[in-house]
């Protein structure tokens, strides 16, 4: 192999090796996390009814059957259709209805319309997935020594993959189940993770860094190649703003005050009448927000959550202060200035998600994974509540449209007066 290539970490290091081969033990281990990441995915699932997992609350999100079937369309079409001997496609249909913009991979079912596939079911999509699920495991128990490498790199970006749709699993549903009067909770158990509240800045060192993904664990096309940059003097905020940070800026008119808006942004507030963060509502003189344990109170001292870019520009702005690079932020992450960097909400950093320099995607259908959304989007940093065990580092980019806020998104400030 020209590279270490290892299951998600928490896998490989619950998997012990014993007397096996070297390869067995391989082959193992790759089972383990390949069931680990399959099985979450189920578990997501299994809180929500059929009729939960057929709705599309608008056309960015997709229907949760819709993500259970794209993730093992996704191992079928780029693994085991190529690489499995005698391979059976569960159902020939299923190429064109669960594709996602996969272009060189084939036609596909538009993606505003993911709501109306009422057919196949989610029973149906429950036996795709055992049947793909199945087909992995003989595969990873055939392959030989020469096409092993090839069928682990591939499985890999397959799990890391899947991964994703697992956060966007919750996320679509939350916006579904905005829509809904009753604010129902997917999860009546669900607690919010414990953040540490701080207004403290701490200063990033100035000068020459290296920012990027460069070692031998697993990393997306775009968080390479690593490279250099230089940074200006700079103080960022060691805590996330939170919601009662967010409060004085709706109490001060942020929503009402064109001048601390971008163009594009204003008309966003204007044209959907925003006043708070996505999912709150009014109750009496106090603010409510649907969460994923259903309808519960603001609290304060929460980080601030599903708010878009030009929410977090405009608080920024009245702040007094700017949204961090994302170079500043990876910086700051890997000296450790930063609390709750991971595992509460995504950061939006004030970085145009474009190509680092010497960026190539790879040839192919998988080369369509990020290198054609390089235009028009935002980068966010760091990962969320939603974001599934093990997929986390400080180099990861996520992206996103200005006005998008149904993702799990706060910030955090930086302040360049010193």
């Amino acid at each position: 192999m020209s590279r270490t290539i290892s299951p998600p970490h928490d896998v490989s290091e619950a998997i012990p090796a014993d007397s096996e081969t070297a390869g067995t033990v391989e082959v193992r281990r790759w089972k383990g996390a390949f069931l680990f990441v399959r099985q979450e995915t189920e578990r997501r699932a299994a809180l929500l009814s059929a009729e939960d997992q057929a709705v599309q609350s608008m056309p960015d999100a997709s229907p949760t059957k819709w993500h259970r079937a794209h993730t093992s369309w996704f191992l079928e079409q780029f693994l085991l259709t190529p690489y499995l001997k005698n391979y059976r496609v569960f159902d020939d249909q299923f190429a064109y209805l669960f594709n996602s913009y996969y272009v060189a991979a084939g036609p596909r079912h538009a993606r505003p319309q993911r709501g109306m596939l009422t057919r196949p079911g989610a029973d149906q999509i429950t036996l795709y997935r055992r049947h793909v699920d199945e087909g992995v495991e003989a595969l990873l128990d055939q392959a030989s020594d020469d096409d092993l490498p090839e069928i682990l790199r591939i499985l890999e970006i397959g799990l890391n993959h899947e991964q994703q749709h697992q956060e966007l699993l919750l996320t679509d549903i939350l916006h579904a189940f905005a829509q809904n009067p009753t604010a129902p909770a997917y999860d009546p158990n669900w607690q919010p993770p414990l953040t540490t509240l701080s207004s403290e800045y701490r200063e990033i060192p100035s000068g020459i860094h290296v920012v990027g993904f460069d070692g031998d664990d697993y990393s997306f096309d775009n968080e390479s190649p690593a490279h250099r940059v230089f940074l200006q003097p700079v103080r960022i905020m060691r805590g996330l703003v939170t919601n009662r940070d967010w409060l004085a800026f709706m109490k001060d008119g942020g929503y009402r005050t064109p001048s601390l808006w971008l163009s594009d942004g204003w008309s966003v507030v204007q044209s959907e009448g925003w006043d708070a963060p996505g999912y709150w509502r009014r109750d009496g003189d106090a603010w409510q927000s649907l969460t994923l344990g259903g309808l519960q109170p603001v609290d304060p001292d929460a980080p601030v959550c599903h708010v878009s870019y030009f929410e977090a520009d405009a608080f920024a702005r009245w702040a007094g202060k700017d949204l961090p690079t994302e170079a500043e932020w990876e910086v700051a992450t890997r000296l450790g200035l930063l609390d709750d960097a991971f595992g509460a909400v995504w950061q939006w950093t004030r970085s145009a998600y474009l190509a680092y320099p010497g960026f190539r995607a790879v040839d192919g259908a998988l080369g369509e994974y990020n290198g054609k959304f390089m235009v028009n989007q935002m980068v966010l940093r760091g990962s969320s509540l939603a974001t599934p065990a093990g997929h986390s580092r400080a180099t990861y980019r996520n992206f996103f449209y200005p006005p998008a806020r149904w993702q799990f998104s706060g910030l955090r400030l930086v302040d360049y007066a010193g």
